[in-house]
């Protein structure tokens, strides 16, 4: 009864447990799209694409080219065969596929040859709709490559010599189709010996196909209408290739030269010491780089500002990315006063001199690292001037300066409340020392000016007292001058006399 009892408690636990080990998921082998072993497969089945792609219009076309290699062609399309048979288990391991083509280009096509005959590899023409894979090969392999455009000029010469490839084997058929030298436009006569070589044929096919469709022209003039419909679309196809060429070329040109242009101005403005726009260049890095950078460069800037001081490292760090570089030349004014403040400054490079309504007072000259602005972004209650600016400030020579908009720091601030409130209680300090300055200010000013006022009074009686000693020697002058004048009048009389006297003598 014991051992009853006991198998009679292990039997669940047993076939719980073997029912865990069965119901299991089985571990599926996938592989990734973006890895290698996926490029390394697109390379390998991009071949019979290119294959299939380039030899079945030839062999349907140049019939000679069927016959002698026939062996040969079978070995090549069957491996083809098996590399997308091998295709479809491969994809299957990657994601769902529901590609339509794919399934029609493994349709068995092949038993035809059974019905027509050996001379109709046309019968293989769905093995075209593989095309997407090669899509795919050459996609990856551009982003994969250091040197995307000549890899794009590349792919776009190749398009251009299949489409060139598969017109002059559509010029072969058609012209055997109206009849071999029927006319000057068609393919020559195959009695000539020359002309019944099976390179010649495919070689003076290409070159009337270039010919055609690069627009150069110089082939003789179509005779029958069937004849000037394939040169009408020929020429078509050959204008849609120049335009896609020049397209595909200048686009090429001109990434080129941006990147390169861009890289010369960074590298003029480095060079020069120039200000530049940094969030312009570091928005190309990934953001952990760009607080990398921006924290080794620029981590002090913030904690020179007093109220920013004993923030915490993230809040800095914000504050950091957000400050803006801007550039004054001499002469110009950052801010006037009565100016509504939306940004406070701090001072990278140069000096700046806060002056007088005028413009020509110098009260105080900013240098280095000095900071103005910080109150008016922190919209503080109870300042005086509130968020207008409470002087001039110029630049003295070229400035750089690091500039903090409100919208930036109130942005920054919503993640950091506490930090907000601790930056509004160190403006009110600011805001009541300054006012304690300023009331003493205005005791000694009144001071001064009561002693001013003495001084006025005490020169003022000097200058009455002064013109009343400057009368007597007026007077005197006078005087003098009254004597002067009775002493020459009194010469001029007796002159007078003298000449009445000389006159009377005889």
């Amino acid at each position: 009864k014991e051992k009853t009892e006991k198998n009679s408690k292990l039997s669940p636990l047993i076939i719980a447990h073997v029912n865990l080990i069965f119901s299991r998921p089985k571990e599926v082998f996938v592989i990734n799209p973006a890895g290698l072993l996926y490029y390394q497969w697109l390379l390998i089945i991009t071949i019979p694409v290119m294959y299939n792609w380039t030899a079945i219009i030839a062999r349907a076309c140049f019939e000679e080219l069927q016959h002698n290699y026939l062996l040969i062609w079978f070995l090549l399309d069957y491996t083809s065969d098996l590399l997308y048979l091998a295709d479809m288990a491969f994809r299957a391991r990657t994601f769902l596929v529901t590609d339509l083509f794919s399934m029609l280009s493994m349709l068995p096509t092949d038993i035809s040859y059974f019905v027509l005959g050996l001379d109709y590899p046309e019968i293989r023409i769905n093995k075209l709709l593989r095309l997407n894979r090669m899509f795919e090969f050459f996609t990856i392999s551009e982003t994969m490559t250091n040197y995307p455009n000549i890899f794009r000029i590349c792919t776009l010469i190749m398009y251009i010599i299949i489409i060139i490839h598969w017109n002059a084997c559509l010029y072969f058929s058609f012209s055997k189709a109206i009849g071999f030298g029927s006319d000057p436009w068609v393919y020559p006569a195959l009695t000539e010996d020359e002309f019944g070589e099976l390179m010649r044929k495919y070689s003076f096919s290409l070159y009337w196909s270039t010919l055609t469709l690069t627009t150069i022209g110089e082939t003789p003039s179509p005779e029958l209408d069937s004849e000037f419909l394939f040169h009408v679309v020929d020429f078509l196809v050959g204008v849609l290739i120049f335009a896609t060429i020049v397209g595909n070329i200048a686009t090429m040109i001109s990434n080129m030269n941006a990147a390169q242009a861009q890289f010369q101005w960074f590298d003029f403005l480095w060079t020069n010491k120039k200000a530049q726009d940094e969030r312009e260049v570091l928005r190309y890095l990934p953001d952990k780089l760009r607080a990398e950078i921006g924290m080794n460069v620029h981590l002090e800037t913030p904690k020179k500002v007093r109220i920013f001081a004993d923030c915490e490292a993230g809040l800095l760090i914000e504050l950091m990315l957000k400050l803006r570089p801007q550039v004054f030349s001499p002469g110009d004014y950052i801010c006037r006063k009565g100016d509504i403040g939306r940004e406070m400054y701090i001072i990278k490079d140069g000096k700046l001199a806060v002056v007088a309504d005028d413009g020509a007072t110098q009260f105080v000259v900013l240098g280095d690292g000095s900071y103005f602005g910080k109150i008016s972004i922190l919209n503080i209650k109870g300042s005086k001037a509130g968020n207008r600016r409470t002087a001039n400030i110029r630049s003295i020579g070229y400035s750089d300066l690091f500039c903090l908009s409100k919208d930036d720091l109130m942005e920054a601030l919503t993640e950091y409340p506490d930090a907000k409130a601790m930056l509004e209680e160190k403006g009110r300090q600011i805001l009541q020392h300054d006012a304690n300055h300023a009331d003493q200010g205005e005791e000694a000013a009144g001071r001064t000016g009561g002693n001013m006022e003495k001084k006025e009074e005490t020169e003022e009686q000097k200058k009455e007292e002064e013109p009343e000693k400057e009368e007597e020697p007026e007077k005197e002058k006078l005087e003098e001058d009254k004597e002067k004048t009775e002493e020459k009048q009194e010469e001029k009389t007796e002159e007078a006399t003298k000449e009445e006297k000389k006159d009377e003598e005889p």
